[in-house]
């Protein structure tokens, strides 16, 4: 009996190691908001890649903008340097490393400083802000100053992540796969509904013409009116968007296991956001008012083109945990940014007495940057879902499976 329990949790160990390593791409990043910088490291780009700092730059520029963001983006002009794993203008298959630099840093040369001497070179922070990770990542580490939680937790960090999303959008553009998003809401003012059949590229687009990335004119000028609403009460305010990836071919992503189910996936990718609250794919909780009939997608056969198709798309390109040729749509809510002007109640963690919660440099609305943040997401599950089925450690190879894969499903 003991040998056989041995064993389980030899297995169990063991499977929980493989679920965790299956992932083809890997992404770590580091780095403190007021820090000298974010650091990424990626592993699992093929060699031959083309790719550039200004490739990436491109992206980051797109996180900064936006109506509504604060102060903190007048300072930043945010940069990518490629440290390792390109030469001369390719990738050579050895991870990545980018590194960006926190050009506010240079303010808080002693308050962030790793040398000893510098502790208490300013004041600590007790007073824990009411929806930020600030007091239970103080009682989870056992820390007395809120900013060793809060300087971590900080939405700075999605700069990496748009970083690494940037080379995933670079790579998959080699096989004709584009990711986009464009804003649906913010606070009280939406957009209309779409119609089904509506070109996202083309909402994306037109969102990129928008200062809170809305492809309706309209609803623009509502959101930023809401916004500045905010702004003139010391408020803060979210919403909603949607973001999609078209050109993805059937078959990516699996049903035989619940943690390799590309929905699945997605969704915690996008949960994983600072400030995304919930996550829908394809029509997502309208289905939960609808009748069968009116939201599974019907399969039609086009005898011509010699292709399984459909009309609708309220799967979200997703059935059973797989792509099925269809557009990957997805959309999320992100709750309005805790740190108010108007300071909500909270409570001292040292004296225990009561107080108004410490304000810290905020955006008064940061849905229109989330977005791209959740395309850099998306961009990363998919190249990592594209690189799983047809792996190959250069591009040549992973094109070449790539495209037997493709002639596979046209004589299907």
């Amino acid at each position: 009996m003991l040998h056989f329990r041995t064993t389980l949790l030899t297995v169990c160990a063991i499977k929980g190691y493989l679920n965790i390593m299956h992932s083809k791409l890997r992404f770590l990043t580091s780095g403190e908001s007021h820090g000298k910088g974010l650091t990424g490291i990626i592993e699992g780009f093929p060699a031959g890649l083309e790719l550039s700092s200004g490739d990436i730059s491109r992206e980051l520029k797109r996180r900064q903008a936006g109506y509504g963001r604060g102060g903190r983006m007048k300072i930043e002009q945010d940069k990518a340097e490629l440290i390792s794993g390109v030469r001369w203008g390719k990738t050579m298959g050895s991870p990545l490393t980018i590194f960006i630099e926190n050009k506010d840093s240079k303010n808080w040369q002693k308050g962030m400083s790793s040398l000893p001497e510098h502790e208490n070179s300013i004041p600590a922070v007790t007073k824990p802000r009411p929806g930020h990770a600030d007091l239970s990542g103080v009682m989870k580490y056992n820390q007395t100053d809120a900013r060793n939680i809060l300087e971590r937790s900080s939405a700075r960090e999605t700069a990496m992540r748009v970083a690494v999303g940037a080379i995933a959008k670079r790579f998959l553009s080699e096989f004709e796969i584009s990711i986009g998003s464009y804003v649906t809401s913010i606070g009280s003012a939406d957009m209309p509904q779409n119609d089904e059949h509506a070109d996202l590229l083309e909402l994306f687009q037109k969102a990129e013409g928008s200062s809170v990335r809305c492809p309706d004119e309209a609803a623009s000028l509502k959101m930023i009116s809401v916004i500045d609403e905010a702004v003139k009460n010391g408020d803060t305010v979210g919403g909603r968007f949607v973001v999609f990836a078209i050109g993805v071919p059937v078959g990516l992503g699996s049903h035989i296991q619940w943690d390799k189910r590309l929905d699945g996936i997605i969704a915690q990718a996008l949960m994983s956001i600072q400030a995304i609250k919930a996550v829908e794919i394809g029509a997502g909780f309208k289905m939960a008012e609808s009748f069968g009939s009116q939201v599974l997608d019907e399969i039609f056969f086009d005898k011509d083109e010699k292709k399984f198709y459909r009309k609708t798309n309220h799967a979200g390109g997703i059935e059973g945990g797989m792509t099925n040729g269809m557009p990957i749509t997805a959309s999320a809510v992100m709750k309005p940014i805790p740190t108010l002007r108007k300071p909500l109640m909270s409570v001292d963690m040292a004296s225990k007495e009561p107080f108004e919660a410490a304000y810290e440099r905020s955006d008064a609305c940061a849905v229109p940057a989330a977005a791209v943040v959740a395309e850099a997401m998306l961009a990363i599950i998919v190249a990592d879902a594209l690189l799983e089925k047809f792996g190959g450690d250069s591009l040549t190879e992973t094109r070449r499976n790539f495209d037997s894969y493709a002639q596979q499903l046209r004589n299907f």
